[in-house]
């Protein structure tokens, strides 16, 4: 199998060693903690444990299922400082942002408290005609143990957003976190059972950078595992997604993206570049919904461009325990060093570099906001992701060519149209390739929505119904005769 690192950048996250995972602090390069590697024997007893727990929770009522996702709503608003100190000290997100992923979770969770009961109901079928009577209905039932391989940008929400749906369905998780967030992982699966979830229905297997590849393998060619979530890089996706067809079993994959944000010429042009200072710079940039290639109408080019580093150049780059603080510091250092690359690049090919455009000085991961005009395809802030806190900007002749240049990427994750009309933005939006259109607003994601992508974004989707029923087998029943 291709080897299956973790990170986004599919490079070593910290300096692990074949047996320990060591954290670091990106915001002053401190040594966090050290974990010990589960070795091949504590991983088949956790995934031995962890089975037994999901085959008995499916069997388990759902109201009982719902009363103890409403218990951990409740858990990730109690322990929602602690939790946003730890995100904040792993990966260097800003406290307040940390602090939103509790909140995100614990909206989601409440949620499918409401809405499981009539997404996850046996749903009538109407079989006319037959002799003796047929009664016919689709039922949607758990599936058992789910591998989940997750990301480190969103510690607590990537792994919620996926997690809840699918223990609400009856399942169990299997989670297999980045390992720069191990201190994050295990403390989510503390969280669960201070909600009063069973021991081992959600379990973090803790495994060192070296010993990832071999373990995945194993873990998706195992018959205890139901199917596998990712959320990573996409040659990461390529390989797992390969490695769960083999097996036959149903993957859901979350990769890169390269968002469109596409500002019109009949636009609010100062309204927009306030939204796409906060679209580009959230998460210090470190997020596939960021968005990422600013392409705007010629006849507001420059009012929009004005307004966007104006806005770029204000924000307050520092500790991320500050409140003052508005972007942190990238979570690695090797992040750090791919976007200078890119940023390099891209203006060596004739980008044009206004504002930012370097690492800071001093202790810690930190990039100034960086923002190039005169992007276009063929440059690396154009062609690839960007994952940190860089803008391209490109112009458009018209909405024709606007339409051409975001489509001019492998990615297909969401896009963001601004204008003064929403049929004409959604005109536009009709002949772009996503999974999601947002009209005179900032990409997000909403448990009351499908979120997932199309061609090098991946496939399947998390949130909303569907998000609850990508994990479930969907089962036709029929009976002849009366039934109970």
């Amino acid at each position: 199998m291709t080897a299956v690192p973790t990170s986004m950048t599919d490079t070593a996250q910290t300096p692990d060693t074949p047996d320990t995972i060591t954290t670091l602090n990106p915001a002053t390069g401190a040594v966090l903690a050290h974990y010990p590697s589960q070795s091949p024997a504590q991983i088949e007893q956790a995934v031995a444990l962890a089975h037994a727990a999901a085959l008995a929770w499916g069997r388990q009522p759902l109201a009982l299922r719902l009363a103890t996702l409403e218990r951990l709503a409740a858990a990730l608003r109690a322990q929602k400082d602690t939790f946003a100190a730890l995100v904040t000290a792993e990966m260097g997100k800003p406290l307040a942002e940390a602090a939103g992923e509790m909140e995100k979770s614990a909206v989601t969770a409440l949620y499918y408290v409401a809405q499981a009961p009539r997404l996850l109901a046996d749903e009538p079928v109407e079989i006319a005609g037959m002799q003796p009577p047929v009664q016919a209905w689709v039922a949607h039932e758990p599936i058992g143990l789910v591998l989940a391989v997750m990301p480190w940008n969103f510690p607590v929400w990537q792994v919620m957003r996926f997690a809840i749906p699918s223990l609400a369905a009856g399942n169990g998780v299997l989670l297999k976190h980045s390992p720069n967030v191990t201190g994050c992982a295990l403390a989510l699966q503390q969280l669960f059972v201070d909600a009063g979830f069973p021991a081992h229905l959600v379990t973090t297997l803790v495994v060192a950078e070296p010993a990832v590849p071999a373990t995945i393998e194993r873990l998706i060619a195992d018959d205890r595992i139901a199917a596998v979530t990712l959320t990573g890089s996409n040659r990461v996706g390529a390989a797992v997604g390969a490695a769960a067809g083999r097996a036959s079993k149903k993957s859901v994959l979350e990769l890169g993206g390269s968002d469109a944000f596409i500002v019109l010429d009949d636009a609010d042009v100062q309204a927009a570049a306030a939204a796409a200072v906060k679209a580009r710079f959230h998460n210090a940039g470190q997020s596939c919904v960021c968005a990422k290639r600013f392409i705007v109408s010629a006849g507001v080019a420059q009012a929009f461009t004005d307004a966007f580093v104006r806005g770029t150049q204000a924000l307050v780059v520092g500790d991320p325990t500050d409140p003052a603080t508005q972007v942190g510091p990238l979570a690695r250092a090797d992040l750090r060093d791919a976007l200078a690359r890119q940023i390099a690049q891209s203006v060596a090919a004739g980008g044009q570099l206004l504002a930012g455009g370097q690492a800071l000085p001093g202790a810690g991961c930190y990039f100034a906001p960086t923002v190039i005009a005169g992007a276009q395809p063929g440059m690396a802030v154009f062609d690839e992701e960007t994952f940190g806190p860089a803008a391209a900007i490109a112009v458009a002749q018209d909405d024709v060519h606007a339409q051409a240049l975001a489509n001019a990427t492998p990615f297909g994750l969401s896009v963001s149209v601004w204008s003064g009309s929403t049929e004409r933005a959604r005109q536009l939006a009709q002949g772009l390739t996503t999974g999601a259109v947002f009209i005179n607003a900032v990409t997000a994601s909403d448990a009351r929505l499908p979120f997932g992508g199309t061609k090098k974004s991946g496939y399947g989707r998390e949130l909303a119904a569907a998000g609850l029923r990508e994990f479930c087998n969907t089962r036709s029943w029929w009976a002849v005769g009366a039934v109970a």
